[in-house]
């Protein structure tokens, strides 16, 4: 799915009204029964919605599903925030609409003192702002954002939370923000949501179809994309009847020091439920039985040290290489890491250690193979690419290194973003807070090492391995609870993920 610019967006639903054709005021009705069916199903009859409608097109939508509210004999009352005396035309004819009802409350708000407290069990709507606003909000819109926050029920913002800029960093403005609990927005989520600065203002999003012409929305150009089922259901490559493990690939895992041998073990298990032919694990001397007892469906290959990576085997003959879980920092595992970089003739994936090696030699990565992956968290690509000052900042970050070095940067967290060499960028919609735990980025390196030596291009194998991995994380999570989670269960769900995407 795109992720369109609030511009864009703004020119899809002029597309929609001229070539569906559809009038700007029925593609709102459109967009505000939309809303009206999500709610009316979360709250009850007696609760009592109240609506703060701006006087742009965001308050036009909040308006019809006023309308829309009180004509299923809702309980809902409106606060027009009047901070200005413009209003939009499609405001004004959804303003009259609603008038015409009779009895439906209609709360003017010139001035904070106009402002009425809200019990516990009040719904709040809000349509201030729509999703084109471009400067911080002040003065009374400001205020009444404030009055929000401050009140005990549930908030639900239309398009994006009042205040929060779509496109761009809110930090300068974080205090004339609402703070939502569901975020019912429209077609395509925007930028913003995926970001975590923006979480507390965001809270639970929900993308809502109201038709926007497709013809605009396929021919739209973007870098930001949303990953979905079915995006990865139709990259799917087949398992034919006569292949045979050497269809599958063989992968490369290097991995495991003494102490941290548990990596190499979540890491190889990984691996080999992606789906490939085989798989070598070269490992020091001391994790020899621990593999061979725990994954007796890899093969191993034993380094000289008892402890450390310190050497390469040969690497003719694999598909993919990983490398980095639980490896270890040593001066020897790091000139072997240095000649891995020298001697590969394929992509490489790093990660763990094996990013934190080259974050003390950051001139090894003018030398990393074209369209290595790599693997990072939030701290370890700050050593890799220096600091920013918000989100925003750090997604530009990462698409420059990824261009910089023609290598996948895999910006590990809540919607883990994928970033490519050509500068596009791929959020997930998988996962979940209870993979936060050790070990899950080791199961992610081994997918995608896995998915490589499959015979996916390291690009779409990341991106479905982000995906996988997400997803094998969602299946756990409301197998155990998020609270229990460990790596070890996101493997055993990489079978039933491999299910519900094919």
């Amino acid at each position: 799915m795109k992720i369109l610019s609030i511009e864009d967006i703004r020119s899809a639903d002029e597309y929609t009204i001229v070539n569906e054709p559809i009038r700007s005021i029925d593609l709102m009705e459109r967009a505000s029964s939309e809303i009206f069916k999500w709610l009316r199903k979360r709250i009850k009859k007696d609760s009592l919605v109240s609506v703060f409608a701006g006087p742009g097109n965001n308050g036009g939508d909040g308006l019809a599903l006023a309308r829309m509210l009180y004509t299923a004999s809702f309980k809902v009352e409106v606060n027009l925030v009047l901070f200005t005396k413009k209003f939009s035309a499609d405001f004004s004819q959804n303003l009259e609409r609603l008038k015409s009802l009779g009895n439906i409350v209609i709360n003017e708000i010139k001035s904070p003192e106009d402002i009425k407290p809200l019990d516990s069990s009040t719904i709040i709507v809000d349509a201030i702002f729509g999703s084109g606003l471009s400067r911080p909000a002040k003065g009374l819109a400001a205020d009444v954002i404030q009055f929000i926050n401050d009140q005990p029920g549930l908030r639900v913002s239309i398009d994006v939370p009042s205040g929060l800029f779509a496109d761009k960093s809110s930090k300068v403005s974080s205090d004339a923000i609402v703070r939502a609990d569901h975020t019912l927005s429209f077609q395509m989520p925007k930028l913003a949501f995926m970001m975590p600065e923006n979480d507390e203002y965001v809270g639970n999003w929900q993308i809502l179809d109201i038709g926007l012409h497709p013809a605009f929305i396929n021919s739209a150009d973007t870098k930001n994309y949303y990953i979905q089922k079915r995006d990865i259901k139709a990259s799917l490559l087949p398992r034919k009847k006569f292949a045979h493990k050497g269809s599958f690939g063989h992968a490369l895992l290097i991995a495991g020091s003494y102490g941290k041998i548990g990596a190499a073990v979540l890491a190889t298990k990984a691996a080999l439920r992606s789906g490939l032919g085989l798989l070598h694990v070269h490992i020091p001397k001391v994790a020899y039985q621990i593999l061979q007892t725990s994954c007796p469906e890899a093969m191993l290959s034993i380094d000289r040290y008892d402890n450390y990576f310190s050497e390469l085997p040969d690497l003719s003959s694999y598909n993919s290489i990983g490398v980095g879980p639980g490896l270890g920092t040593q001066h020897q595992s790091q000139m072997a890491l240095k000649l891995l970089i020298q001697n590969a003739s394929i992509p490489i994936v790093f990660d763990a250690d094996a990013l934190n090696i080259l974050s003390e030699n950051k001139t090894w990565l003018a030398f990393l193979p074209k369209n290595s992956v790599l693997t990072p968290h939030p701290k370890e690509f700050e050593r890799l690419a220096g600091k920013w000052t918000d989100d925003f900042g750090r997604l530009d970050l990462q698409r420059q290194f990824a261009i910089k070095h023609g290598v996948t940067v895999v910006l590990k967290g809540a919607h883990t973003s994928v970033g490519l060499a050509s500068g596009d960028v791929y959020f997930n919609s998988t996962g979940n807070a209870g993979m936060a735990c050790g070990g899950s980025g080791d199961v992610l390196t081994g997918l995608i090492t896995g998915l490589i030596a499959r015979g996916y291009p390291p690009q779409k194998a990341t991106v479905f391995a982000v995906y996988l991995h997400g997803l094998a994380g969602d299946i756990a999570a409301k197998k155990y609870g998020q609270d229990a989670m460990i790596a070890g269960d996101i493997i055993d769900c990489i079978p039933a993920a491999f299910k519900k995407i094919s």
